[in-house]
This record gives C-alpha cells, structure tokens and sequence, in this order.
C-alpha cells in the first residue's frame, strides 16, 4: 500500500465514522480491508475535511504530497506522547529557550536557578546558575545568542528598601561563568540578543504620575573585560509614555528572513507565490494612511491640529489660559490634565521616522524592534515596532547616541497595532515573517476613562498573527486555551513557533498545539497546573518542551518519533537462550 507507515485500524475506524451513509458495521469492513483504498485521493479529502472540519475553501498545505500524507502529517508528527518529565525544578517553570544548535536548552525558575540541559535522547542536567547571591528573587526569561556562546537570562532584582526592579545576566556556554550583569526597568521588558555580541535592556523615567520615559539601551556582553577601552553601552531609543502605560517585552525581528519564509499563510498568496516580494512601507498600509501618518501614530495630533503655524509651545500656553480663564470644559481631572500637557510637549520634542529606507539593500540589512506599549491604560494592549539601522547596531560612538537637537527630544514609533486587550505573549515564526500574539480582549465598545483602571479582560486568549511584511493580521485569531487571573495580576504566557505548528501555554493547566496553516487545534498536553512556557526544538519540530507551575518540564515527542526510537532500542534476549549461546562458545 506504499511506502511509510501505515495508519492503524483504529485510527481508520473513527475518521470512517464521519463519512455519510457509514454505519459501525461498513466502517469495520473497510478497516479491515483499507489498504484497498489507501491510496484513494477522493477518499482522503473526504476524510480530511471532515474529520479535522475545516472549510473547504482552505487549500491543501503547498508542500503536501497527497492528502493521505498530509492526514499521516497531522496524525502522525504533532508532538503530543510525554517521554520525560524533568523535576529538578523545586519551584514554578516560568521560560524555556533551546539553543539554535538544539543541542541545549535553558530553563528559568521561580526558584531563582537557569538550569542548562542537555537534549539527548533521554534529556539530562548539564549545569545549574543560582542567581540569588545577586539578590535576584527568581529567574523569569533566557535567551541563546546566535552562535550559542552566550546565553542571556532575565531576572527580578531586589534592590534597596525591597524595591524590585529587573536584571540581565550574561552567561559563557564555554565555561558557564557569568560575563556581565545590566540592570533592566522595568523587569518585564525581559531584554533581547540584538546581534553575537550586543543585547537591548530597558529603563524607565518617571515624568509625572502616569507619564513617563522608557529608555532602550544597546549593551555590549563583555563590560567588565572592554569598559577600559570602549564603550559597552549606547542609548538607542528614548520614547515617551502616556496614561501609565510602559514598553516591556522586547524582541527583534530580521527582515532580511521576509522574502523567504518558510510557510505563507495567506492562501491566495500561497498560489501566486513568486520569486520577488514587494518591500513595504512600515508607516503606512495604503495611499491615504500614507498621506497622513502623523495622524496613526500620536492621538494627540488629532485632537491638536497645527494650524496656521501654532507652535507646540504657543498650544501650551493657550491651553493653560483656557484652563485659567474656565473656557475649558467639562473640568479635567488631574490625570487627564497631565497626559494633556504631555501630549502638548511632546508634539515639536520628537524626532520623525527615518525617511529613505525602503529600498532592498537597506531593507535587507535592517531589524525590527518590536515590544508591546500602550496609549490609554498601564496594560500593554499595543505593539509598538521600530527601525534598527545597520550603524545602530553597534556600541561605537557617543553613549547618548547621535547628537540631538532641542526638538528631537523623544523617538518615534515606526508603527503600532492596536490589540484591543490585555497582551500576555507574543512570539516570532522562524522566519520572523510572522508574529503571533496571545491577548485577552476587552469588551467591544468600552471606554477607559482612568488610566489606572483597564477594562475586564476575557477568560478566552485570542492568538492573533500579524504579517511582519504587510502589517495586517492574517487568518482569524485562534482560540482554545483559557486564562483567568484579572488584570492586575495577569502574567506572561509564552508561545512558541516552529515551520508548520504553533504551540502556547494557559492557565487551564494543558498546553496546545495549532496547524499554522489550517489554523486548527491538534492536541491538549496536560499539567497539574498552569503551563506557562513552550518550546520546540528547532531543529526538530516533532519535540516540545512545557513549563509549568507544577515545577516540571515536560518532554513530547510525536508517534513517529516515539515509534522509531522505540524500534532502535535493542530487546533484551532472554536468559535461558542467553546462557545457551555462552554455552556453545
């Protein structure tokens, strides 16, 4: 019946059932006898469209063969049989990260150890960093840089007074000694690798009670060994916040990946996919966006149009007159007469978008910057995204960056996307083409009036996907997994993406798996609590890692995987024919 495995009776049996005119009795028959029709291309459509319902307006998967290889795919590769659970963990699991190599990855706790292990066939502990001699209070995030010689953890620092601030620690794989420590405010900006050698932290300025300055800063990872000779750090981005809202999570994205991707997720451009893609321009999706950009990224301009010529200083001062002589009603609260006055301020104080860098040399060389923010509530319900040019990407140069003038005071964003809800993961396809968002929207048509009180969140999380190249969302979002903790205590839920599958954790205790391309669950992988990270190993997508709050991590490997290595295993002789064969020698 051809090559490969075959699928088993039982599995046969059940899909058969969601044929028409199909009864227990017919089904059984051509179990029996289904190698008849393994092949039959109708009979597999047939069953596909079926058995996972999908609309029959979604093409097959471009690379599939046949549709009996693609249900074999969906049956057959999704990690979901546990092999192994890892308890050396003696607290929460908050992140895993593999190593791009897949030979290692890192796991960061509650219990305030980043645990490095070995992925064999049967995983083991190769090395244990216990952060707390660094008054850290646990370990939250980690991250290998792009040759896996370094590894980047992110922790919570207890500074004075038991104030809590965030820290970045650098770790050697060569020898696991710790190479440098950069403090990081707000401790959820997490940090990232920007290229081998230079990670981005965060710091936070306050300007008022809910207006503030994140400062993004490019460190070098070797401080302690360069800091005589050069400079380890350089200020990349300063950016304003409004309404208590702060920029956190942090993660770089590289176009030049864009126009190879590994999977199209938009079908009509699957059919006509071509050798060359059109380079888009971040700031604007049409000819009239483009006309007005100004408008998309500060709400103030809205409500301030310049006219004849009206400075920002002379908006400033005509608004504290109003205010003095009663023209201005209805009367402000003093929350909304602050993010007022600074969204006055930061009209002629900020610097616009970098101009000529369309053009596919330079589009090939530049990253993306992209972490969430917000506008209206300190929860983070926008994604900000923002240029990194090739000169950018080095600590070189003055600490504070180029030289500035009076009235480019604060950076610009590139671009926002407005979630409508609470943003508790995001993660990037291998390709950076695609980035995929976990939320918890807010009702339909809801008002925030104060800052510090968002909307109610939903107990359902929405994972968006939004096309890095058009910045439009792509597919409908996913749904599944569950959360329920409300908005002030709302945590991180990281998620994770590999050529075909995508996979997140939730608070219902299961962590789960989505076919990116027919957008469909395929499987519920079980914890005694919360899962809170997932990971594929990427070099093989047929293995995932889960952490939890149950102080485990476990391993899944796919039925496949798990049929082929317990196939290689050698079966033990028994003793009797043993003791035979040393006889005869």
């Amino acid at each position: 019946a051809g090559s490969g495995p075959l699928l088993p009776d039982s599995v046969l049996y059940e899909i058969f059932l969601y044929l028409d005119h199909v009864d227990v009795l017919s089904a059984g028959l051509v179990c029996r006898q289904w190698h008849a029709v393994a092949r039959d291309e109708f009979l597999w459509k047939e069953l596909f469209y079926r058995y996972y319902r999908i609309s029959r307006e979604v093409p097959r998967h471009p690379a599939a063969v046949s549709w009996y290889d693609e249900f074999q795919r969906l049956y057959d590769t999704i990690p979901c049989v546990e092999v192994q659970a890892l308890k050396e963990h003696n607290d929460q699991v908050l992140h895993l990260s593999f190593s791009h190599s897949g030979c290692l990855f890192a796991s960061c706790s509650k219990d305030c150890t980043v645990k490095i292990w070995s992925n064999e066939l049967d995983i083991s502990l190769q090395h244990s960093s216990n952060m707390r001699p660094y008054n850290w209070s646990y370990t939250q995030f980690s991250q290998f840089n792009s040759d896996d010689s370094l590894l980047l953890v992110s922790g919570v620092f207890v500074g004075p007074h038991n104030s809590s601030s965030g820290e970045i620690a650098v770790i050697s794989m060569e020898n696991f000694t710790l190479l440098s420590r950069v403090r990081n405010k707000p401790y959820d900006v997490f940090g990232c690798w920007l290229n081998e050698t230079n990670l981005i932290s965060g710091n936070l300025h306050r300007i008022g009670r809910i207006t503030s300055c994140s400062v993004l800063w490019l460190n070098n990872a070797f401080q302690g060994i360069e800091s005589e000779n050069v400079n380890v750090v350089k200020r990349l981005f300063k950016i304003q916040n409004l309404n208590a809202s702060t920029i956190r999570t942090v993660m770089v994205a590289d176009c030049s990946r864009y126009d190879s991707p590994d999977l199209l997720l938009d079908y009509e451009e699957q059919l006509a996919a071509s050798s060359t893609c059109p380079v888009f321009d971040l700031g604007s999706d049409s000819e009239e966006e483009e006309a007005k950009p100004k408008q998309m990224l500060e709400p103030a301009l809205q409500e301030f149009p310049d006219d004849g010529g009206v400075t920002a200083e002379d908006g400033l001062q005509q608004f504290f007159d109003d205010i003095m002589e009663g023209r201005v009603r209805p009367a402000m609260t003093e929350t909304e007469l602050e993010t007022k006055v600074a969204e006055l301020f930061v009209r002629n104080r900020t610097k616009p978008p970098e101009l000529n860098l369309l053009s596919t040399d330079s589009n090939s060389k530049t990253k993306y910057l992209i972490f969430t923010t917000g506008c209206l509530t300190y929860s983070p319900h926008q994604i900000g995204i923002k240029r990194i040019l090739p000169h950018q990407m080095t600590t070189a140069g003055p600490v504070l960056g180029e030289e500035r003038r009076s009235d480019e005071f604060f950076d610009s964003l590139d671009h926002v996307i407005d979630i409508h809800g609470h943003i508790i993961g995001m993660g990037l396809s291998p390709d950076h083409r695609y980035l995929y968002v976990n939320s918890r929207a807010w009702p339909r048509d809801c008002v925030i009036s104060d800052p510090m009180q968002p909307p109610p969140i939903a107990e359902e999380i929405d994972l968006h996907v939004f096309d890095l190249k058009t910045m439009k969302e792509v597919k409908r979002a996913l749904r599944a997994h569950r959360a329920y903790t409300p908005n002030e205590e709302c945590f991180f839920i990281f998620l994770d993406v590999s050529r075909d599958f995508v996979a997140s954790g939730a608070e219902d205790r299961h962590g789960y798996i989505w076919d990116r391309h027919y957008n469909i669950c395929l499987a519920k992988l079980q914890h005694d609590n919360v899962v809170n990270s997932v990971a594929f190993s990427p070099v093989e997508q047929e293995l995932l890692l889960t952490a939890s709050d149950d102080t485990t991590i476990k391993v899944w490997r796919s039925p496949r995987t798990v049929r082929i290595q317990q196939a290689r295993k050698p079966r033990p002789r028994k003793l009797l024919f043993s003791w035979l064969m040393n006889q005869r020698s």
